[in-house]
């Protein structure tokens, strides 16, 4: 396979798994999780009944999904291969523990599809996939427990395994063998772990495994997975229910979960685990290269993280109390104690300077670049966190909005009993977002704030100016490393050697049509860039107003608008 362009390589058929294969399997998966998310949240008694599974697993996935997209169109020479953006953006977005090993398993698999040898049998390949995807998780799980997502990966492994033997099995064949076997795995979990059998329920993070491997079936074959509430083998899947007792702690249990990531060298992960494995239990430590996603359940909030703190540099650290979790869960109403209040604007903001803007105009402010955007996970957070009863989102970058309508969706159904509405205005540049939060007005109502937002958004002309990383076909031509770009709606129009020529430009066809007020915003090396074409805009449209901003942003040296 080629993972810079997603064409299947030369060979006989079935010897290659496409880059479009992968991106089909993680949309059709995003949706099945979101079809199944509630269901699973409700099967959620193991290791701890907080009823989170399913959105965890369906967060996990997003923000895989959203970092393969955002590498397939990423152009610069800095830009990871798809299949590795895959595995580190389930890495970065993983939550809870099923998150967490989920993630781990994903990576196994996208690495072991990235290295498939051209000519390599795909059914092999995904045979091993599984089977890699297995071992990692066990070796990633400090104390794994059987009746779990572990137990349904390991049968679908073995099974795929058994496939791949007759010569002639297809990569159909062996999700298909697979997602079989793991259905029936999953019925057995009861047998497997008390717990589970206790409250009627077979385990959630195997139920979210199964809907993911029927995914992967449906991409390769057409077929609709089996529905969950028919007999599969001896076995049924049990309608989630929870028993009266299902939110009561154990006593001696850990009170609370602790996650971080963690920039440390990867032989102290090993030492990691087993230090968090006598502060606590379900430890998960994955990753590699440098970079780990850390969880366990622990009543020591403060070893878990100085353990962290021992062998690297552990941030964006979340410690959740299982207590104040559950009871909200229990809550006949399931409102907490502190009602959601007033109206917020949550923007991504793509530099420091750009940030500060935002924040002055009132806005809850996520940091986002070309490099670094946010995932599903930290925007649902800037949504919860914020208190608002109202809340509109501005991802100011097209790939960000994906991910917003996720954080947003996930936001609603989790606090829609409180009265929580979310709006993303899909704001494609940062200029627009500015735009948009201008006329942000939390005394109007709702629906005519986020209209007015709305439209301003899309009535500003917008551009920018970059330098070219690679050589390259553009709409507006061919370009060499070097050469200076300029950015019109999104798109490539002009190619010159000198940014400051450039801009002046791209200026003027976002003029050509008119305009009362030009914004620029100044990035990295901007160089003057700014003071350029201000003198410009003064002295052929002396009748226009400008205002200057130094955003800070990267790639991008300036950032122009004209309402």
């Amino acid at each position: 396979m080629d993972e810079g362009t997603g064409q299947e390589t030369a060979g006989t058929p079935g010897t290659s798994i496409s880059l479009d294969s992968v991106v089909r399997f993680i949309d059709i998966a995003v949706d099945a999780l979101a079809q199944a998310r509630e269901e699973i949240d409700a099967l959620n008694v193991f290791p701890v009944p907080d009823g989170d599974t399913g959105t965890n697993m369906y967060l996990t996935v997003v923000a895989a999904r959203d970092a393969i997209k955002a590498a397939m169109v990423d152009t610069s020479d800095d830009a990871p291969p798809p299949l590795v953006a895959l595995a580190r953006g389930a890495l970065l977005g993983a939550r809870g523990n099923s998150g967490v090993i989920l993630s781990e398993m994903l990576g196994a698999v996208a690495r072991r599809i990235g290295a498939a040898r051209p000519g390599e049998s795909s059914a092999a390949v995904l045979a091993d996939a599984l089977d890699q995807a297995r071992t990692a998780s066990y070796a990633a799980v400090g104390e794994p427990v059987e009746g779990t997502m572990l137990t349904v990966l390991r049968a679908a492994a073995e099974a795929a395994l058994l496939c791949v033997k007759d010569p002639a099995a297809r990569s159909g064949d062996v999700l298909t063998a697979a997602a079989t076997a793991a259905r029936e795995a999953l019925g057995h979990t009861p047998e497997q772990l008390e717990v589970l059998a206790m409250a009627g329920v077979v385990d959630a993070g195997g139920r979210g495994l199964s809907v993911m491997l029927d995914a992967a079936v449906t991409v390769l074959t057409g077929h609709r997975p089996i529905p969950v509430t028919v007999p599969l083998g001896s076995h049924v899947i049990p309608v989630p229910h929870r028993p009266a007792t299902d939110h009561d702690l154990s006593e001696d249990g850990p009170s609370y979960e602790v996650m971080y990531l963690l920039d440390a060298p990867d032989p102290e992960a090993g030492s990691l685990r087993t230090r968090l494995g006598e502060l606590g239990d379900s430890v998960v430590v994955v990753g590699g290269d440098g970079l780990w996603n850390v969880h366990v359940h622990t009543d020591d909030v403060g070893g878990a993280i100085e353990a962290g703190l021992d062998v690297g540099r552990p941030y964006r650290i979340r410690v959740t109390h299982f207590a104040e979790q559950i009871a909200a869960l229990a809550a006949p109403t399931g409102e907490p104690s502190v009602p959601l209040t007033g109206r917020c604007v949550v923007a991504v903001a793509a530099g420091p300077g750009l940030g500060e803007l935002f924040a002055e105009a009132g806005a809850v402010v996520v940091l986002g670049s070309p490099t670094r955007r946010p995932s599903t996970g930290e925007l649902l957070a800037a949504i919860t966190g914020s208190g608002a009863r109202e809340v509109v989102v501005l991802p100011n970058d097209e790939p960000t909005v994906r991910a917003a309508l996720a954080a947003a969706s996930t936001a609603e159904a989790d606090h829609g009993g409180r009265g929580l509405r979310v709006s993303v205005i899909p704001t494609h540049t940062q200029v627009q977002g500015l735009a948009a939060v201008a006329v942000h007005e939390p005394g109007r109502a709702f629906d005519q704030d986020v209209t007015e937002m709305t439209a301003t958004a899309r009535h500003v002309r917008h551009g920018a100016v970059t330098v070219a990383a690679k050589q390259a076909i553009t709409t507006a031509g061919p370009c060499e490393p070097g050469d200076a770009l300029g950015v019109v709606a999104g798109d490539f129009a002009v190619v010159g050697e000198e940014l400051g020529a450039v801009a002046i430009q791209v200026l003027e066809r976002l003029l050509a049509a008119g305009g009362e007020l030009v914004t620029i915003v100044s990035g990295e090396d901007s160089e003057g860039l700014a003071e350029r074409t201000v003198a410009w805009v003064e002295e052929v449209h002396p009748g226009v107003d400008v205002m200057v901003y130094d955003g800070g942003q990267e790639r991008y040296p300036l950032l122009m608008s004209v309402e």
